[in-house]
């Protein structure tokens, strides 16, 4: 007799299998939509564990089945085909495409952002717009072309509205950014804006406290500067930017830790 929940794991298979192969969101599998199999995989997922939850909890009941997944993503395309059907977090419901990351797999620098915006949000991309070409002119500025470095965001998914985003999105997300990270095994991470930097520090201090000095990030060595949005808002903080981006050139070009630092 087949255990309770291997229906679900063999829909989630044949879910995934085809998520690799297609192209959009008209998956369907055995006439069922791609919301249908969402739906039936969390009821699967329900009924394995006895009805169990997780009181006040806002991630989807199958958080913890697909979790141990995207751990054991072999490289950076299964892992974007996970969160193209990821309903870790209530984000999914109301984004239009999921922002997952480009760039280099093999990129010596990441750059995170904290979400999608609305640009993002229609487009698949991270950093997009006038603050995505300025982001591109500040990575120039120290010799890295766009496509010589890896770009995400925090969350995959736009918060409604642009707000923040919250706690428990945050943590729904956080196994992708990691598995992201241990795949491409940057030399630095830049931590672009107050939220990807507090987020990733976690810290609730000032991004001015965390400017000007190398931070880390489960084992990766983390500089904090302003989001090049803020810069359009403040182009007198472009200037600062400038000054936190030369630590991250001199981080790759040898310099120690304590020898980058602002001074």
């Amino acid at each position: 007799m087949n255990p309770p929940d291997a229906g679900a794991r063999a829909l989630a298979q044949a879910f995934l299998e085809q998520t690799l192969s297609a192209e959009g969101n008209a998956l369907m599998l055995e006439h069922a939509t791609r919301e249908e199999v969402v739906r039936r995989l969390a009821s699967a997922g329900r009924a394995a564990r006895g009805g169990a939850g997780t009181p006040g909890a806002r991630t989807s009941p199958d958080a913890a089945a697909t979790g141990p997944k995207i751990a054991e993503a072999p490289d950076l395309e299964t892992l974007a085909a996970l969160v193209a059907s990821c309903s870790r977090c209530t984000l999914h419901e109301s984004r239009k495409n999921p922002v997952f990351g480009e760039g280099a797999a093999d990129a010596r620098v990441v750059c995170v952002g904290e979400a999608p915006g609305a640009r993002e949000d229609e487009t698949g991309r991270p950093f997009v717009g006038r603050a995505g070409h300025l982001l591109d002119r500040l990575l120039m500025s120290i010799g890295l072309p766009r496509t010589s470095v890896y770009i995400c965001n925090v969350l995959k998914s736009r918060p409604p509205r642009n707000r923040d985003p919250l706690p428990e999105e945050v943590a729904a997300c956080a196994p992708y950014l990691l598995r992201q990270l241990a795949l491409i095994e940057p030399e630095v991470i830049i931590a672009f804006g107050a939220f990807a930097a507090r987020t990733l520090l976690e810290t609730k201090s000032a991004l001015g406290r965390l400017r000007g000095t190398v931070h880390h990030y489960s084992g990766y060595p983390v500089v904090a500067t302003y989001h090049p949005a803020a810069l359009l808002r403040n182009p007198g903080w472009t200037r600062p930017t400038w000054e936190d981006l030369q630590i991250v050139r001199r981080m790759l070009d040898g310099v120690g830790d304590r020898e980058a630092r602002i001074g």
